[in-house]
C-alpha cells in the first residue's frame, strides 16, 4: 500500500515557509493528504505538490537571502516530485526507504532513519535507509548539496511515515476488534485496550491496498517527539570502524579489474597517442590499454601494476587549457575583471575603512579519491559510484558512450567524503569511457596525485570592501567579490533555469553565479546601504562548489573588516557585533559562543582570541577561537608536516533549527571547523607554468592532527524552530573567519592573502609531472608513528 500526502490548509500566514501548506485545502497546519498505493505490502508516499512555494517579496534592506535563500530554491525545486518518494513496511516488521540523496559521511542515512522511526513509532534499527539509484522521474529532487537534504526531505518523509502508521492502525483495528482511536503503537507493535497486539510485520500485508486511495494524516507535534532531537550513533558506525562499510572500490562486480589513467603534465591536456603501447601491454599484470578523452587508461590485475604501467608510458600530449599560466598571471586577469566600488552619498565627515583580500586556488578532493565501477556493453551500461547528482551523471554517461539515457543504469554508492567534489560525475564518466574503449568492466580509481592537479578546485578570487562610518553608526558597507568562474553544470544550473522567473528580486535574469551568490550571501548587520556583488571570469579551470561555496571567502573578508570597524570606533569586537546585528536569533548564537568560549579573557602577547558569525541555511553559527602565533609555536617542527600558527581552542555555537540528531550536528561542526581553519591557515594549491604543483595529501596541507585545537567544543543553541536547517556546511565560514580575526589580533597585522602560508617557500619537494604519479610505496611502515 502506498500513501502520498498532499497539502494541508493553514489559517495563519505562511510567511514564505516551505513547510507551510497553502490555504484552502481544508486540513490543519500539521495535516496532510496522501495516498495508499496499491501493492502487496504496505507502501506509502508523499505528495506536496499543492503546498505553497516559498517565494516572497524581496526584503528590505535588499538582501535577497534574508527572505528567500538557496534552501528555499532547492526545496521548491524538489517539491513537484515529492510524491514519488515512498516508504515500504515489510513483512518482517521493518521499514525500507531509498533516499534520493548521497551519503558522504554527513550522517543523513542516520537522521533519515530517525525521522521515519519517529513518525512510524518504530525503533531506529528497524528502519533501513538505502541510497536510490538515478531516477530521472525525480527531476530536481535528487541533488545532494547546499546542506539541503534534511530541509527538503523532512516533511515529505514524515508525512509518508505517518500515513504508513495510519494504515497499520486501520488494519490493526480490524484485526484486534478495536477502534483506531483506542489503539497504541510503540516499537513496531500495535496494542489494543484488552492487551491483544499485532506487530507491524503481522499487519503489513493486511494494511496493503489493492488500489491507490487518498487519505488524511496528522503529524506529531514537537512536544511529542521521542526520537528526533535525541543523540543517536550513526547506523553505519560499526560497519565503518570494522571495515565492513562498502564504498565503490569494495564492490565485487564480475570481471571489473583495477583501472587507472595516465594524465597530461598540464591542466586539461589531452592525449595524442601512446608511443610504446606494445611495451606497456607486455608489463606484468596489464591486460588492456586504451586512449580516452582524459588520458591513457590502463587495466591490470592490481592498482600497483596500473601505477607501474603509467610510469612507463611514453605519451604525446596536446596542450592544456592554461599553458604557461601561474598564480600571478591568473590573479592579474581576475583583477582586470573587478567591478568598481562606488560609495553612496554619505556625510562629508564620514570616515572610511577599505580592505582588499585574495584567496588562492584550493583543492576540494576528499579522502576517498575519485573512483567508479563501470560495465559498458553495446546495448547498455551500468555504473556504480559516489554521485551527488546521479540524474546528471546518467545523462553525461549516456552522451559519453553513445547510448540512450534509459539504457544507462547509475547506482549511487556511499562516498568517503565529497566537499562538493562528487557533485560532478567526472569519475563515473571516465570509468564508462574506459570500459567502452577497453570492451570490459573496469574498477577505475584516480591516483591521489591526480586530484589536486587535474580535479576540481575552489576558484581563486578577490574580495574588496569599503565601509563608511560616522558618529557611532556604519553608514555603508560595499563588497565586490571577483572570482575565477565556478562551474554549476552539476545540477544547480538546471534548478535555477527551472525556477526561472519565479525567483525573487529579478534573479531569473542573472547568471548562475549571481543567483547562487545572492541566494547564499547575507550580511546580518544594520550597516546602512549594503551591497554585495559578484563578478566572474576565467572559465578554463575545473572548478566546483567546494563546501559552503562562496561563503568562507566572503565571510573572512566581512569579519576582518568588521573587526577593523570595531577598532576604529573604539568598540570590543563582540559588543560591536551585538550592537549592529539585526536578528535576535543570531545574537543568541553569538552570545553563547562568547560565553562558552570565555570571550575577553586575558591572553599572553603573541596569542589572541577571534570571534565571528555566519548566517545561512535557515540558521546561524558563531565561533570563538584562541590562537598562538608566538615564534616558538609557529616554528615548531613536525616530521613531514607544516605547522605555523596553532589554534589551541575553538568553540562553535550553532542554531540549525530543529535538530534531528545532536551527535551528527556536533560532528558536522567539528568537520566544518577543520575545513575553515585549513582554508585560513594552510591549504591551497600553487599554479605554476600551466599546472598545479601539489600532488596528494603529503603536500596539500589540510588540517592535520598536530594542528587541531587541544580544546574543541560544539554547542547547540535551540531557537525553538519546528523546522530543521542545514548543517553540513554551516560550520565552515564562521570558523575560517574567526581564525583569520584571531591571527590579525595576535600579530597586529591584518592578513590579506589566504591561506596565510601560501607565499611561504614551498615546504615540499614537487613530484614529477612526467610520469604523472609517484612510484607505489614499498616502505609504508617507515612512515608510521
Amino acid at each position: 500500500m502506498t500513501l502520498t500526502p498532499s497539502t494541508p490548509d493553514t489559517s495563519g500566514d505562511v510567511s514564505g515557509r516551505p513547510d507551510q501548506p497553502r490555504q484552502g485545502s481544508g486540513v490543519s497546519r500539521r495535516g496532510f493528504l496522501g495516498y495508499v498505493i496499491g501493492a502487496s505490502t504496505l507502501v506509502v508516499a508523499v505528495d506536496l505538490g499543492s503546498m505553497a512555494p516559498a517565494f516572497g517579496a524581496v526584503p528590505s534592506p535588499p538582501q535577497i537571502a534574508e527572505g528567500y535563500d538557496l534552501e528555499d530554491a532547492q526545496t521548491d525545486a524538489a517539491r513537484p516530485t515529492a510524491q514519488l518518494i515512498t516508504i515500504t513496511v515489510n513483512k518482517d516488521g521493518t521499514a525500507s526507504f531509498a533516499l534520493p540523496r548521497m551519503e558522504v559521511g554527513q550522517g543523513i542515512t542516520t537522521s533519515t532513519a530517525m525521522i521515519i522511526a519517529e513518525e512510524l513509532d518504530l525503533p531506529v534499527e528497524k528502519v533501513h535507509v538505502t541510497l536510490a539509484p538515478a531516477r530521472p522521474e525525480l527531476m530536481l529532487n535528487q541533488l545532494t548539496g547546499g546542506s539541503n537534504t534534511t530541509v527538503s526531505t523532512y516533511t515529505p518523509i514524515r508525512v509518508a511515515a505517518a500515513i504508513a502508521k495510519g494504515a497499520l492502525l486501520e488494519a490493526a483495528a480490524i484485526e484486534l476488534g478495536s477502534a483506531v482511536a483506542l489503539l497504541k503503537s510503540k516499537n513496531g507493535v500495535v496494542t489494543a485496550p484488552d492487551g491483544s497486539s499485532a506487530t507491524y510485520g503481522d499487519l503489513a500485508e493486511k494494511a496493503a491496498s489493492p488500489t491507490t486511495r487518498t487519505v488524511d494524516v496528522q503529524l506529531k507535534g514537537r512536544d511529542s517527539f521521542a526520537v528526533i532531537g535525541t543523540s543517536h550513533n550513526r547506523v553505519d558506525a560499526r560497519d565503518i570502524v570494522t571495515g565492513q562499510k562498502k564504498f565503490a572500490m569494495d564492490l565485487q562486480v564480475p570481471d571489473a579489474m583495477p583501472t587507472m589513467v595516465c594524465r597530461a603534465p598540464t591542466l586539461n591536456g589531452t592525449p595524442k597517442r601512446l608511443r610504446n603501447e606494445a611495451a606497456v601491454l607486455a608489463m606484468p599484470g596489464v591486460t588492456d590499454v586504451a586512449l580516452i578523452a582524459t588520458g591513457i587508461a590502463v587495466r591490470a590485475r592490481t592498482f600497483g601494476q596500473c601505477i607501474d604501467a603509467i610510469r612507463a608510458m611514453d605519451v604525446d600530449w596536446n596542450p592544456g587549457t592554461v599553458e604557461g599560466e601561474s598564480d600571478d598571471t591568473i590573479l592579474a586577469k581576475v583583477r582586470k575583471a573587478e567591478l568598481p566600488l562606488a560609495v553612496p552619498k554619505v556625510p562629508v565627515l564620514a570616515k572610511t575603512v577599505e580592505a582588499d583580500f585574495t584567496f588562492m586556488f584550493r583543492s576540494s578532493a576528499a579522502l576517498e579519491p575519485y573512483c567508479a565501477v563501470a560495465d559498458v556493453r553495446a546495448d547498455h551500461a551500468t555504473v556504480w559510484a559516489g554521485l551527488k547528482v546521479p540524474i546528471v551523471a546518467q545523462m553525461d554517461i549516456a552522451q559519453a558512450v553513445g547510448l540512450p539515457k534509459e539504457k544507462v543504469t547509475v547506482n549511487v554508492v556511499t562516498g568517503g567524503g565529497s566537499f562538493g567534489h562528487k557533485l560532478f560525475p567526472d569519475h563515473a564518466v571516465e570509468a564508462a569511457r574506459a570500459s567502452k574503449a577497453i570492451g570490459k568492466p573496469v574498477r577505475l580509481m584516480w591516483h591521489r596525485a591526480d586530484e589536486p592537479r587535474q580535479g576540481r578546485v575552489h576558484p581563486m578570487c578577490t574580495s574588496r570592501i569599503r565601509a563608511t562610518y560616522l558618529a557611532g553608526q556604519v553608514l555603508s558597507f560595499e563588497q565586490r567579490h571577483t572570482s575565477v568562474a565556478t562551474d554549476f553544470s552539476h545540477g544547480f544550473g538546471e534548478m535555477i533555469t527551472a525556477l526561472g522567473g519565479r525567483l525573487p528580486g529579478g534573479l531569473g535574469n542573472q547568471t548562475y553565479a549571481e543567483v547562487i551568490f545572492n541566494l547564499t550571501q547575507e550580511l546580518p548587520y544594520n550597516f546602512g546601504a549594503v551591497t554585495q556583488v559578484i563578478n566572474e571570469t576565467e572559465r578554463r579551470f575545473n572548478t566546483g562548489s567546494m563546501r559552503n561555496i562562496y561563503s568562507p571567502d566572503v565571510r573572512v573578508a566581512n569579519e576582518l573588516v568588521i573587526d577593523q570597524l570595531a577598532r576604529a570606533m573604539g568598540k570590543d569586537p563582540l559588543a560591536f557585533r551585538l550592537a549592529f546585528l539585526k536578528d535576535e536569533r543570531v545574537k543568541a548564537v553569538l552570545r553563547k559562543a562568547a560565553e562558552v568560549g570565555d570571550w575577553g579573557k586575558t591572553m599572553a602577547p603573541g596569542t589572541s582570541q577571534g570571534i565571528s558569525l555566519h548566517k545561512e541555511y535557515k540558521g546561524a553559527t558563531a565561533c570563538v577561537v584562541e590562537i598562538d602565533c608566538r615564534p616558538e609555536t609557529v616554528n615548531r617542527k613536525v616530521r613531514d608536516g607544516v605547522t605555523g600558527p596553532r589554534v589551541t581552542r575553538a568553540t562553535v555555537a550553532v542554531d540549525a533549527g530543529l535538530v534531528i540528531n545532536p551527535n551528527g550536528l556536533k560532528a558536522q561542526m567539528m568537520g566544518g571547523f577543520s575545513d575553515g581553519m585549513a582554508l585560513t591557515l594552510t591549504s591551497s594549491v600553487h599554479l605554476r607554468d600551466g599546472h598545479f604543483l601539489e600532488a596528494s595529501w603529503d603536500n596539500y596541507f589540510y588540517t592535520r592532527q598536530w594542528n587541531v585545537p587541544h580544546d574543541f567544543e560544539a554547542v547547540i543553541v535551540d531557537s525553538g524552530s519546528d523546522q530543521p536547517g542545514g548543517a553540513g556546511e554551516a560550520g565552515v565560514a564562521a570558523s575560517a573567519a574567526a581564525v583569520a580575526c584571531a591571527f590579525a589580533r595576535a600579530t597586529g597585522k591584518v592578513p590579506t592573502r589566504f591561506p596565510i602560508n601560501h607565499d611561504d617557500p614551498l615546504a615540499f619537494e614537487v613530484k614529477s609531472f612526467v610520469p604523472p604519479v609517484p612510484a607505489s610505496p614499498t616502505d609504508g611502515l617507515s612512515h608510521t608513528y
